[in-house]
């Protein structure tokens, strides 16, 4: 049967001053190269400090420009800085439209659409939600129209940060409001995409795996290929180990395989600080 595969890398944070995660990166290249995707999408913190380092952003260019096969790229909050939420403190870097440029200056787009095997595929940048910048307002007027002109297809949603916890509704308290898509404009978000057919929302950020569904959407937590965050940082809330998501694509239907690529290691972000 015909189908399209896609592979779901994040969290590279790629940068030439940590070798280590140069390395898993490498491992999860030799594994694309053995298994030969369709696609490849990075769904952000590509870079490890892209605000400060346009350099972070060209070695991972770089790096993701050997891989065999097409790749796509949407920010994270380590690309262009993050997004204020209604709930806890004001980020110390913001998203900016100058930071946003810079990311479209290296990767090309920080927000994309494409269809296959009878999906429609949408990549949305998270980062710039509930920052009131002018590219917010013009990526809600063309995420709608974009859903719209699905005509009915199933439709798969790519961002950085989980859209919640586990329901729309969730209070988050103030330490981990940081890590999904920030109110308000999470509940518009939210109803927009409940009146088409999302059938699946793939996103990173949280450095931990984990599959659930809720209403008729699957969401899809990719792990960092990079490294993990220790317990005393953040608590489990999935799986912590580093890995990527393979999917395959089929007119109305979708598999998900959970992978961790040969010799990919669970680096800790203590390990990578005390080298």
């Amino acid at each position: 049967m015909v189908e399209f595969r896609l592979t779901q890398i994040s969290d590279t944070h790629l940068t030439r001053n940590f070798a280590v995660l140069t390395e898993n990166f490498h491992r999860v290249s030799e594994h694309i190269d053995a298994h030969r995707p369709d696609l490849v999408i990075n769904t952000g913190d590509v870079s490890w400090d892209g605000p400060t380092s346009r350099a972070d952003m060209e070695f991972a260019k770089e790096l993701h420009r050997m891989l065999p096969v097409d790749c796509r790229y949407l920010p994270g909050n380590h690309d262009i800085g993050d997004n204020p939420s209604a709930v806890g403190a004001a980020p110390s870097c913001p998203a900016t439209e100058e930071q946003r440029d810079a990311f479209i200056s290296v990767f090309g787009e920080d927000r994309w659409q494409f269809e296959a095997q009878g999906w429609r595929f949408i990549g949305l940048n998270s980062l710039i939600m509930n920052t009131g910048i002018l590219s917010e307002l013009e990526q809600e007027e063309w995420l709608t129209s974009q859903l719209a002109g699905a005509n009915g297809k199933p439709v798969a949603l790519f961002l950085h940060k989980p859209l919640f916890l586990n329901t729309p509704e969730d209070l988050e308290e103030a330490a981990t409001a940081i890590r999904f898509v920030p109110q308000p404009v999470r509940a518009r978000l939210a109803a927009l995409l409940d009146a088409y057919d999302v059938r699946l929302v793939a996103s990173g950020h949280v450095h931990q795996r984990r599959d659930f569904t809720y209403a008729h959407t699957r969401h899809i937590w990719a792990p960092s290929v990079g490294f993990i965050v220790p317990d005393r940082m953040q608590e489990v809330i999935g799986v912590k180990e580093t890995g990527l998501v393979e999917y395959r694509f089929r007119p109305g239907s979708f598999e998900v395989r959970h992978v961790r690529a040969s010799g990919q290691v669970n680096v800790s972000l203590d390990d990578i600080f005390s080298r």
